[in-house]
């Protein structure tokens, strides 16, 4: 059993809280039953090494087993450990340190995409950790965080994808025109969220515009997209707000302009 705050490895898992060690190591950590066993399901061959808390094995046994089935090394650590490695206030029994997977973004606009999703200076975790859960359950053919927005293998945002980061293609480090561009060269619409576009409206006009092969282009939360970063786009589109709310969080935008065009596609 891993008894010591200072051992090595215990070190190097807690150091990948921080940007800079996970950008020199090309690691990140995985917090949480839930992330652990989703990476296990679908991609065990990026997982280094599973720790699990001895208080917490009864519970964990089926997520250890799995481990232990895919081939990879299961550790049991104190409680005081596992809290030294997580980056929670309160760990849930498990993490993982595992080799970070992005994909190059010519090889994610690839083919014959219908819907991708563009994130651009979007810098809370927790939004971008949404807007990538919501990406996966519309059935998004990928994901491109561009070299302005939060770090995707940041804890919190990994966290707030509840798994979702291992289910679909992520680009990370993208300039932005680079993304406009192989979207536009792989047929797809490219629309730009933000207030100062077009009210969508529930008519055939908008029905059609939506059925479209689409590459979404979401932006910071307080400030949007500046003028240069809209005129990449096709057409700038804002949800109407029908009551005194001042405005939509970007996660809650994000979802309801992807579920529009993901009704439309598979309509």
């Amino acid at each position: 059993m891993l008894s010591s705050v200072h051992n090595e490895r215990v070190r190097f898992a807690a150091s990948l809280a921080r940007r800079d060690a996970r950008s020199k190591t090309g690691r990140f950590l995985l917090d949480g039953p839930q992330a652990v066993a989703e990476a296990i399901r679908w991609r065990p061959q990026v997982v280094e090494q599973v720790y699990v808390a001895e208080n917490a094995l009864g519970r964990l046994s089926d997520l250890s087993e799995s481990a232990r089935a895919a081939g990879l090394p299961v550790e049991t650590v104190t409680e005081r450990v596992l809290k030294a490695m997580s980056d929670t206030v309160h760990p849930q029994g498990v993490v993982a340190v595992a080799r970070q997977f992005p994909v190059r973004a010519e090889d994610l606009f690839s083919g014959t995409p219908r819907l991708i999703v563009i994130m651009h200076h979007v810098s809370d975790p927790g939004n971008a950790g949404t807007v990538l859960r919501v990406a996966d359950a519309v059935g998004a053919d990928g994901v491109v965080f561009t070299d302005r927005s939060v770090d995707v293998y940041n804890p919190k945002v990994v966290r707030s994808t509840t798994g979702s980061l291992f289910h679909l293609p992520v680009a990370v480090g993208v300039d932005l025109g680079e993304a406009m561009r192989l979207a536009h060269e792989s047929g797809l619409q490219t629309l730009a969220a933000d207030i100062s576009g077009d009210e969508l409206a529930s008519d055939d006009a908008t029905a059609e515009l939506l059925s479209r092969p689409t590459a979404w282009l979401f932006g910071n939360e307080a400030h949007g997209l500046d003028d240069a970063e809209l005129a990449l786009a096709d057409r700038a589109v804002r949800l109407p707000i029908y009551g005194q709310a001042e405005s939509l969080n970007l996660a809650i935008a994000a979802s309801v302009c992807l579920y529009q065009s993901a009704f439309r596609m598979h309509a």
